[in-house]
């Protein structure tokens, strides 16, 4: 029998959505789970989801959300957060490795949040083969090695495989808790011989797993978490109302109006 790895990414602290697809994990006989980081942030469960992965994770990676749990608070939904979390969640978000790479069935595997330059660096499910090559590379931030043959990333919360290459296989995990695709949560789960460099037969599933929206949105209500209104209409609708977005308004220079 082939190992199964459940590879999870972009919780955003939504337990509700977590408890279904680990729920569709154990179903499967799954006990190995990867997770590629955004633990918290956007969702009211932040500290859950963390104590979860702590606990039943393999693997587990920083994310972008994780990174900014670290900055001073520059917006009342951040404080919140990071209030929820405390200092010990925080710090071990900050401190999850950049990557992780393995062998499965011959093949060199890499996994990480965003990109191969940071988990802040973000590269599209429709940017240009040319940089998505690039994501097969080694970098400072994922450190020397065999080169990648299939590399798994999150971030984007948008679920797609391509092959940039004929030998090379890029896959986007999507998002579990705050889906930007289709509004249904979505995981991965990678089949083959881990471990083994000897070339066997592997594969790679996409599994769609609904839940209770409105539970969701009803406990990020009682909690009086900020900006659940444009959260509900993320988790609702999949189309992104998120705080980074009015964040990086902020940071756009206005134009100057003519007189």
């Amino acid at each position: 029998m082939p190992d199964k790895i459940a590879i999870i990414s972009d919780l955003h602290g939504n337990m509700d959505a977590l408890n279904e697809v680990v729920k569709d994990i154990q179903q499967r006989g799954i006990s190995m789970i990867y997770c590629l980081g955004d633990l918290a942030g956007k969702g009211p469960d932040g500290d859950q989801v963390i104590d979860f992965c702590m606990e039943h994770c393999e693997v587990v990676l920083r994310g972008n959300w994780d990174d900014l749990m670290k900055a001073p608070a520059t917006h009342p939904a951040t404080q919140w957060w990071q209030d929820q979390l405390g200092p010990q969640r925080i710090d071990y978000l900050i401190n999850l490795p950049n990557s992780y790479d393995f062998w499965l069935s011959g093949k060199r595997v890499r996994l990480y949040h965003a990109s191969h330059i940071s988990e802040n660096h973000r590269i599209i499910h429709y940017a240009p083969a040319k940089e998505h090559r690039t994501m097969f590379t080694n970098t400072e931030f994922t450190g020397d090695g065999p080169l990648p043959d299939v590399v798994g990333y999150g971030d984007i919360h948008t679920a797609f495989m391509i092959h940039p290459d004929r030998d090379k296989m890029l896959f986007n995990v999507g998002s579990v808790g705050n889906p930007l695709d289709v509004p249904i949560p979505v995981y991965v789960v990678l089949s083959g011989e881990l471990g083994s460099q000897e070339v066997a037969p592997y594969s790679l599933e996409f599994v769609r797993v609904p839940y209770d929206v409105e539970k969701q949105i009803e406990r990020a209500h009682a909690l009086n978490m900020p900006e659940t209104d444009p959260y509900a209409v993320e988790l609702r609708t999949a189309v992104y109302r998120g705080v980074q977005e009015k964040q990086e308004k902020a940071k756009k220079p206005r134009r100057k109006q003519r007189s």
